[in-house]
């Protein structure tokens, strides 16, 4: 069966926007890869890269401006992250400018964060330069922190839950106060008590300051009460020289 000069034409057309397609998609990964612009790279070292890939996107300013272009282990505590940027956005990068790890949004892909310098600096980093590091934040112990609080949280939650359920059985000696009518009227009846106890204290002090007055005011006891002031005023003045002398 001979392919007629329609279908040659139909398969034509179909692999032209193929290869179009294919060109396009190339184009796009490589633009947003920076493959198609002016680079420069620099670098940093981290103890700890917490996932970070090859070929994860790098911000500046919450803009994609590289890619993570190689991660390498140095030594035991020590991981160089290379990067890959776009030159445009290289005099805006200063010499004390800082690398970190985060992520896009809350569970998204890692990614390189650059916090801008010009603080120590106004130097631009050169081709080739090293950045200084954060640490990047350990996620799994703040999980495990998290773990602990939740489970803490419960427990205290379970066992308030089984007070409130014997108070409110009446179980305990504040469920019986609360649960309990006859102690309760005990309770107040001991509360009335205590304030007539108190209100007969103070009406007997007043009569005790009344009947002092009196005393002082009655001419047979005036000499006693004379006396008892200047004594105390005596040891006043004692008590003063005394303290006069040991100073």
């Amino acid at each position: 069966m001979k392919t007629t000069t329609g279908q040659k034409i139909k398969i034509g057309v179909f692999t032209f926007i193929g290869l179009l397609v294919l060109v396009l998609a190339v184009f796009f990964i490589g633009n947003q890869k920076n493959l198609f612009s002016s680079t420069f790279n620099v670098y940093g070292t981290f103890k700890n890269v917490s996932g970070l890939q090859v070929g994860n996107n790098v911000r500046f300013a919450g803009i994609n401006v590289g890619v993570v272009h190689a991660i390498n282990i140095v030594t035991d505590s020590s991981v160089r992250v290379d990067l890959t940027l776009d030159n445009k956005v290289k005099k805006f990068i200063k010499k004390d400018a800082a690398l970190s790890i985060g992520s896009d949004g809350l569970m998204g892909d890692k990614l390189v964060v650059i916090h801008a310098g010009g603080v120590t600096s106004t130097q631009t980093i050169e081709d080739g330069g090293q950045l200084s590091s954060i640490a990047p934040v350990d996620i799994d112990k703040i999980i495990v922190k998290l773990t602990r609080v939740i489970d803490n949280a419960e427990s205290l939650t379970g066992g308030l839950s089984e007070i409130v359920a014997k108070v409110n059985n009446g179980k305990g000696s504040i469920g019986r106060l609360l649960n309990s009518d006859k102690l309760s009227k005990d309770l107040e009846g001991t509360v009335k008590q205590a304030k007539t106890t108190m209100a007969n204290v103070h009406t007997t002090t007043t009569t005790l300051n009344t009947d002092l007055k009196a005393a002082q005011s009655n001419f047979l006891l005036k000499g006693f009460f004379r006396k008892k002031k200047k004594q105390a005023q005596k040891d006043s003045a004692n008590k003063a020289n005394a303290k006069d002398t040991k100073q």
